[in-house]
Order: structure tokens, then sequence, then C-alpha cells
């Protein structure tokens, strides 16, 4: 029977620039067996056709269809709930402001104009920047952040923050959570998802080194989870956590032992 798997990237299909061994043979594998394969990402500063070509040159057979990111989940969302005079104003790099672009969202250079608020990872992050989104945000705007992963897993067991530390920062100063949260555990961009694989939630697997993002989003929409031991979660966060996967393997490697 055609199962779907949907795997994530950083930590789980390779760390930084190195891939993780074995990984490309399992994945190639599922695929030939007729299974279908989804790529989703939260990370923000890479835009699908950066992802293609990584995963390409890693050995991994794919098309930029088998990719989604939290840059088009937060596209989505504006797209779906925005008025069509709305506009964002957008902390992020270039690859979140073209797929609002490519969503036909218009950007604002205006905080005090916009309607919403997005959130991205930014590597040019500072306290101008946090002060235009408050100033925004009291003015009424919506906030949407891409993802809420505080830190992104690296080579030699490194981290760098992510887009949930710019959640912080803002949420310190606002008191209050964002608004909306468009990539994972979302049901935003779970719905993208399954639309993508054209599968019953039941039949999708979701591989990923996150508890509180890939296997809760799994956990919430009747998937079944596997946590891979290769990126940001250690054995005793996963013993510790209250998400608990349905598996657990070292790496994706491993796949392979718990499919029939």
């Amino acid at each position: 029977m055609q199962k779907g798997f949907i795997f994530d990237l950083d930590g789980t299909v390779y760390l930084g620039d190195e891939i993780i061994e074995g990984v490309p043979e399992a994945i190639n594998a599922l695929r030939e067996k007729g299974h279908k394969i989804l790529f989703l990402s939260n990370k923000s500063i890479a835009s699908r056709e950066d992802y293609l070509h990584k995963l390409q040159k890693m050995g991994i057979d794919l098309t930029i269809d088998n990719i989604i990111n939290s840059n088009v989940a937060a596209a989505h969302y504006i797209k779906e709930h925005a008025a069509p005079s709305e506009s964002a104003w957008v902390i992020g790099e270039r690859p979140l402001l073209d797929e609002l672009e490519k969503a036909g969202v218009p950007v604002t250079n205006e905080p005090l104009d916009a309607s919403y608020v997005v959130l991205g990872w930014d590597r040019d992050f500072n306290y101008a920047k946090l002060n235009m989104a408050f100033q925004a945000w009291r003015n009424g705007a919506t906030v949407v952040a891409t993802n809420p992963d505080r830190t992104c897993p690296m080579e030699n067991n490194s981290e760098i923050p992510d887009c949930g530390a710019i959640i912080g920062a803002f949420e310190g100063a606002a008191g209050q959570p964002v608004d909306v949260i468009a990539g994972k555990p979302s049901s935003t961009v779970t719905d993208i998802a399954l639309q993508t694989l054209q599968l019953k939630p039941e039949d999708c697997y979701i591989i990923g080194d996150r508890l509180e993002t890939d296997i809760k989003m799994g956990l919430d929409n009747n998937m079944k989870t596997v946590l891979v031991l290769s990126g940001i979660t250690t054995i005793d966060m996963w013993k510790n956590s209250k998400y608990q996967p349905d598996y657990t393997l070292t790496s994706v490697k491993e796949i392979h032992t718990i499919v029939t």
C-alpha cells in the first residue's frame, strides 16, 4: 500500500552542508517502492529552489514539487486571510520575500501601513527591526511567524539561532505570543503537506529530529511519527518529553526497519 513520507531536512537529512550517511539511499529506496516523498523544512532563509539543488547534489531523486517550507506556509496563510488591499511588513531574508511575492501578497516598507507583520529568520535582525515590528503590532497588525525553531542544527554538533529567537525578542516586548505560527507544527503547513501528497494522515509518516515541531505535528494530525537522533534531540530529551514518537531511530538510514 502506498504511503507518504514527510521528511524534515536540517538534522534529519543533513547537517549544514554534510549529508547524514545512508540517507539518500534510504529515501530513494522508499521512492523506488512506490511511496510518496515530501520534504518539509521550517527553515526560512532558503528557497525551495535552494533545497532542490542541494538535495540533488547530495544524491536524492526529487523535483521541486517534493519540497515545502515555512515561507510557503506563511505566504499561504496571509493570502487566505488578507483582504486584497492589505499588506505585510517583513522581518526575513530574500527567500521569504520572494515567496510572499509569488503568492501575490503586497509587501510594504512602512510598518504602520501593514495589516500583517511576518517574522522569519533574519541574520541581520537588530533593535530597529524589532521596534518596527512592535510598533506595527501596536497599530493593530497580525503577527505571523514562519516557524518556532529556537536554533538550527549544524555540522560538528553545533547550533545557530533560528526564527524562534526572533519570536522571543518580539514576545518579550509585546508580553504575549505571536498570533500565528505558519510552519510546523501548525495546521496551515499540515494541510498543505497532505494536499500535496493526496493521502490521508493515517497513511503518512513524519520523520524529524524535533519533538516540539515534527513529532507534535504528527501526533496532532494522526500521522505515524518517527524521531531521528541525528539532529537536535538527545536521548534524555526524548525520554522526558510529553511528545512521544511511534518510532525512534538513530537516523533515517534505519527507516527500512519500520516500513513493511
